[in-house]
């Protein structure tokens, strides 16, 4: 069983910046791959970025591209989402997630239910 714990999120005003992190409970990120998700209220989840085994391959959503980086650091078993310029509309819940079943960072993102592992979520409040 692997378990998630997201940390990092906190009050932050627009422009600023964060850095989530999830620490990963065993030594599967090399054998998972592992996405970022948010939820706003009322909104569905979304998938923001998506990091592929092996950690070359990316993927963003367009309300982030350019602003967010997924990483990770398989000594220290955890996922990492840098966020930058930070605006109101980022305010959410962020989850992380893996995968041991993986197809294209792109199509992962868009289905939350292809990831088995979820964490229980940190949240993110951005205020203008």
């Amino acid at each position: 069983q692997v378990q998630l714990v997201e940390s990092g999120g906190r009050s932050v005003q627009a422009g600023g910046s964060l850095r989530l992190s999830c620490a990963v409970s065993k030594k599967t990120l090399s054998s998972v791959c592992m996405g970022w998700f948010r939820q706003a209220p009322g909104k569905e989840r979304e998938g923001v970025a998506h990091i592929s085994i092996s950690g070359d391959g990316t993927y963003y959503s367009d309300s982030v591209k350019g602003r967010f980086t997924i990483s990770q650091d398989k000594a220290k078993i955890t996922l990492y989402l840098q966020m930058n310029s930070l605006k109101p509309e980022d305010t959410a819940m962020y989850y992380c997630a893996a995968a041991s079943i993986c197809f294209s960072p792109s199509t992962m993102a868009a289905d939350p239910a292809r990831y088995t592992y979820w964490g229980q979520g940190t949240r993110v409040t951005v205020s203008s």
